[in-house]
């Protein structure tokens, strides 16, 4: 399927609101396509309904950085900053976004409602970005344990990357203990009364209990009072020890570092980079993006092998830690990508492929795609050999000779490969060859297109003209015919085999306009007609449309017509490809 049909499946499902689909059409468009800058800037407002703000600005920027003077790929960009509530970038986005369509009233409008968002009082989801959160949560009993969770690591990680996700998740307890600890405040269980922590010792007391029970428990009222189960005491934050205190801390200091770090990568100042990432590495061993973010400043610095053996390190980290498969995946086309520096080109090819495999996204689909066309041209290359080319040729020409048409087929594509058109200039005629031998085989689209490549090489070579003539004639498009070999007379007028196909074709084509031709051949001449894209436009034309109802109306006045030549030649057209019949 096409990019084009993909992307339009992605229209329809994002104008249904299935942005899910959407994205997921866009994402195998983008495959088909990556270098389409409407693809990512559609994948992103996707990704953007979706509220995957992250994923989002990932494709704004690829957009951007694809077309850099249109100002949609801003407002993508702007659009993403601003999910992510970083509304300062949102601005300068949409402020970069009117400076190439300073008329955008979706830009003007953007931009106010960032403004407004950025003045007004920071959201309580930005906490969840702060390191001190963690050290919190690891100083208290009750948060320790959460750390430990995968699916809780997971949520918080959601929260940091869209703090507007935090509604979602305010049902779960653990959320109200985190929030509980950030902000200081008393959170009850969710849909139930707020309940009155006990002291120490005390009866626990149900602050709810003047509501009645229940139905569902009315039975039991006559009875003995059911019990509600007492809490255990907390423990107080007194109880965590020193080593936990420590790590809690140290786990802190390593974001600070790590976030000068990303700092100092900015400014492309690399030693300090590194220094920051090698003191967070010192500090907590716990997390795989220090090493990936270090890889990052090696490959900055030309240091191919040390990148990769960071990226190998990180990726054994974040197995063990297991790790976003995202993170992971970055990290492996992070090696990749030094190979291909390296020259490694077969080696970045297998890690690209096992980064897709963690995780298939389309920038890495990209470089594997650009790292094969790579070896395939570098393979070609080596195996460039004109003496074996010119071997090769005469194979072909024996075999023709003898009617061994496939073997001639053969020898001249390996001829081809030995001498391809960059070394060769005589390769236009090893084309023409070939569209000869497929012209003897019936094989007539392929010979167009070798007609086609051998017009191309030499657009001043007769013979590939009659060549492509020659295969159209046979194909029944004899409206192409004439027009290929016009062109070719138009370089040798006196050129008796371009001459003699001309008035076939001619010949061909009268035999339908005057009804000479038998019903099934006209049928089969139509719907072969009817399936070219030219003459479908012409068809839709609604000038056309009314041209041919006046014919078939009022024919002498309808005559009128004919004295546009624009109109004419779309008659002819027509005519020639049998949909209409002049009697």
């Amino acid at each position: 399927m096409s990019s084009d049909e993909l992307k339009a499946k992605g229209n329809a499902a994002f104008s249904a609101g299935n942005f899910e689909e959407a994205a997921k059409f866009f994402t195998e468009a983008i495959a088909v396509d990556p270098s389409n800058h409407v693809l990512y800037s559609n994948r992103s407002a996707s990704y953007a309904s979706l509220k995957r703000y992250t994923d989002a600005l990932d494709d704004a920027k690829k957009c951007v950085s694809l077309k850099p003077d249109w100002a949609k790929g801003y407002s993508r960009l702007g659009a993403a900053y601003h999910g992510l509530g970083e509304y300062p970038e949102a601005i300068k986005a949409y402020e970069d976004g009117l400076q190439r369509n300073a008329n955008s009233e979706q830009l003007k409008s953007a931009l106010e409602e960032a403004r407004a968002a950025a003045a007004a009082p920071r959201r309580p989801g930005s906490i969840f970005s702060s390191p001190e959160l963690l050290m919190k949560l690891a100083m208290d009993p009750r948060g320790k344990a959460l750390l430990g969770q995968p699916d809780f690591m997971a949520m918080l990680g959601d929260i940091q990357n869209d703090p507007s996700r935090i509604n979602a998740y305010l049902k779960d307890p653990r959320m109200q203990l985190v929030l509980e600890l950030a902000l200081g405040a008393k959170f009850g269980p969710p849909g139930g009364a707020e309940e009155e922590e006990p002291a120490a010792g005390s009866s626990h007391t149900d602050a709810d209990s003047h509501k009645p029970a229940p139905a569902a428990s009315a039975a039991h009222s006559h009875s003995q009072p059911a019990k509600k189960p007492e809490p255990e005491p907390e423990p107080a934050a007194s109880q965590v020890s020193e080593e936990e205190r420590a790590a809690a801390a140290k786990k802190a200091e390593a974001l600070k570092e790590k976030e000068l770090g990303n700092e100092a990568y900015k400014k492309k100042e690399f030693e300090t980079a590194i220094a920051h990432y090698n003191k967070a590495i010192e500090l907590f061993d716990g997390d795989m993006t220090f090493l990936t973010n270090r890889a990052a400043v090696y490959f900055e610095q030309g240091e191919f092998e040390k990148c990769i053996a960071d990226c190998d390190a990180a990726v054994d980290k974040g197995r063990e830690l297991r790790a976003d498969f995202k993170v992971i995946a970055r990290a492996l086309t992070r090696k990749g990508n030094a190979l291909v520096k390296l020259n490694k080109l077969e080696e970045a090819i297998a890690v690209y492929n096992k980064s897709l495999m963690e995780h298939r996204n389309a920038d890495t689909l990209a470089l594997l795609h650009k790292t094969e066309k790579t070896l395939k041209e570098r393979r070609e290359t080596e195996y460039i050999n004109m003496d074996l080319c010119e071997e090769e040729r005469e194979k072909g020409n024996t075999a023709f000779k003898e009617q061994r048409y496939p073997e001639a087929v053969q020898a001249y594509q390996e001829a081809l490969k030995r001498g391809p058109p960059a070394v060769n200039p005589e390769a236009y005629k090893l084309y023409s060859n070939l569209a000869a031998c497929y012209t003897k085989l019936g094989a007539y689209p392929e010979g167009v297109k070798a007609a086609d490549k051998c017009i191309e090489l030499k657009p001043d070579f007769a013979k590939g003209y009659s060549r492509k003539g020659t295969l159209q004639y046979f194909m029944k498009e004899y409206d192409k015919a004439i027009e290929t070999y016009n062109k070719g007379l138009e370089l040798e007028p006196d050129n008796t085999e371009l001459q003699e196909g001309l008035q076939r074709a001619v010949e061909a084509i009268s035999r339908f306009a005057s009804g000479q031709a038998s019903a099934e051949e006209v049928k089969e001449r139509q719907a072969r007609s009817l399936s070219d894209p030219e003459i479908q436009n012409i068809l839709k034309d609604p000038v056309m449309q009314q041209v041919l109802r006046d014919f078939q109306e009022d024919p002498r006045g309808a005559q009128k017509h004919l004295k546009s030549p624009e109109i004419m030649v779309k008659i002819n057209k027509l005519v020639a490809a049998g949909i209409i019949q002049v009697k």
